[in-house]
């Protein structure tokens, strides 16, 4: 069976993930350096990772499997579970691919320079209702799509 891992400190879906991954019976990690508060559930797993910049995602990154998914905004992490055969998903529903995640990469690299040099301000959009809601779309059928290739 496939599990759900989620870089949790900052993750706005975690309640619509764990709805999901209650429906499918599947055991969801809540990934984080602290701050979230424990959820109820047999299959949910609180994991508490010490502070620093990538501890979570180097947790994540260890224990995740091919059919597993990964929720994360993180672009490095999502690639590091693409190259296991996990598939990984941002809160806003946006899948990250093969194809796609090269690019996502370069951009990011640039976008730092760019916010560097003070060419840029700002960070990224906010969260909508819309986002929220392409996400449980997408992680559903994510979900199935990891269910079926299990069985």
């Amino acid at each position: 069976m496939p599990e759900i891992y989620v870089d949790a400190d900052a993750c706005p879906v975690k309640d619509e993930v764990l709805r999901v991954a209650a429906r499918h019976k599947l055991v969801t990690h809540l990934v984080s350096d602290g701050g979230i508060r424990p959820r109820a559930g047999p299959l949910v797993q609180i994991v508490v990772v010490a502070q620093g910049a990538d501890a979570a995602d180097d947790w994540i990154a260890e224990h995740i499997g091919k059919g597993d998914i990964a929720v994360t905004n993180d672009i490095p992490l999502a690639a590091r579970c693409l190259e296991k055969g996990a598939r990984a998903l941002k809160p806003n529903g946006d899948a990250f691919t093969e194809d796609s995640i090269g690019m996502a990469l370069a951009t990011r690299d640039l976008m730092a320079g760019l916010r560097e040099t003070g060419e840029i301000t700002g960070g990224p959009r906010s969260f909508t209702k819309r986002d929220r809601s392409r996400f449980l779309g997408t992680l559903e059928v994510t979900v199935q799509a990891a269910l079926r290739e299990t069985c």
